[in-house]
């Protein structure tokens, strides 16, 4: 009979109680965290000799911990980020074991103070309003999956929603039948924010609800589904938008990058509400969903004066399907959005 290891039920309590249900972290989270003690399960058995069923909490020290870094470093050929994501991995654990093994409180304290790798910051993407408009103009409005198409982009805009966030959106998310209209996103930590949606957003959602009544039969259906009725992934997300940017970019080069991702055109979203002046940077923090404002504040190190004026002049008819969102200019949708939550 297997004797279970003090490794094997610290992490087993780990994986399967406190980050679920203490921290009530995202699947997300939970998938990225899971990868990262396979690899260094794998790191013990190929480099240390050490079978699984053999590890024990004394072979998570710091030497250990900065030789897996550097082994996943090379043999699994990974970016100095995700290296940084694996020792957030290991430095969660070991914040859990603070409080569960105190015996060994320097040893945990020792990994602790193992810094993160320096990593260049890249400069922040995002498109022109020019951009945007032309991008939201490639899906053929005259069949209904451009339609779907344009409702899914334009809805992405709008909300500056993560990718994620779009693909876990339900019909149940809407609240369209009456005003003010609202959506409620779904973010990291399973934290839930409630995020105004304009007139002109709420007719592309309509019409493309009343096209796929068969399919958007409950109010827990997803809201964008593939072929098989499923909810679309993050991939497939990703495809559509790719569609539309090589399309818009074939007519004009300049204002579509080579590279676009759904988080451009979160980070687009960020910005034109910012050059606007349309959210002060605390109501941008809330409307993104921030745990921080520190995070925010990378639009607003963005920003210069230069920008904020060629914006704001090319700004006014982003699309025509959305040319103004009345609760910018609405000081008492304004207020009532910083009150959310409280």
């Amino acid at each position: 009979m297997m004797t279970e290891t003090d490794f094997a039920n610290r992490l087993s309590s780990f994986m399967s109680v406190y980050l679920p249900h203490d921290r009530n972290v995202s699947k997300h989270t939970l998938a990225s965290y899971k990868v990262a003690f396979i690899d260094f399960i794998i790191f013990m058995e190929k480099q240390k000799s050490v079978s699984v069923n053999r590890i024990m909490l004394k072979h998570v020290n710091r030497e250990n911990i900065l030789d897996y870094l550097r082994w996943i470093e090379v043999e699994k050929s990974i970016s100095l980020a995700t290296r940084n994501y694996r020792l957030a991995a290991v430095k969660s654990f070991c914040r859990f074991l603070m409080y569960k093994d105190i015996d060994r409180m320097a040893q945990w304290q020792n990994i602790m103070s193992i810094p993160k790798a320096k990593t260049e910051k890249k400069a922040l993407e995002y498109l022109t309003p020019e951009g945007i408009k032309l991008l939201l103009e490639q899906p053929d409005q005259l069949t209904s999956m451009g339609r779907r198409h344009l409702a899914l982009l334009a809805l992405m805009y709008d909300t500056a929603a993560r990718v994620q966030e779009m693909a876990d959106l339900i019909v149940g998310s809407l609240r369209i039948q009456s005003e003010p209209y609202t959506i409620k996103i779904v973010g990291k930590g399973n934290k839930a924010r409630i995020v105004p949606l304009s007139k002109e957003q709420v007719s592309l959602i309509k019409q493309y609800m009343s096209e796929n009544q068969k399919s958007l039969v409950s109010h827990t259906s997803p809201l964008f589904q593939n072929s098989r009725g499923e909810k679309l992934t993050r991939e497939g997300i990703a495809y559509i938008l790719k569609r539309y940017a090589d399309m818009a970019r074939h007519l004009n080069p300049e204002l579509i990058p080579q590279r676009i991702s759904p988080h451009c055109i979160r980070h687009s979203r960020a910005m034109h509400l910012l050059h606007k002046g349309a959210m002060h940077i605390v109501d941008l923090r809330d409307f993104l969903g921030h745990a921080s404002i520190v995070t925010t504040g990378v639009y607003a190190r963005a920003d210069s004066k230069a920008k904020r004026e060629a914006l704001e002049k090319a700004y006014k008819g982003v699309t025509s399907k959305m040319s103004e969102r009345e609760w910018e200019n609405d000081k008492n949708l304004l207020t009532w959005l910083k009150q959310l939550g409280h």
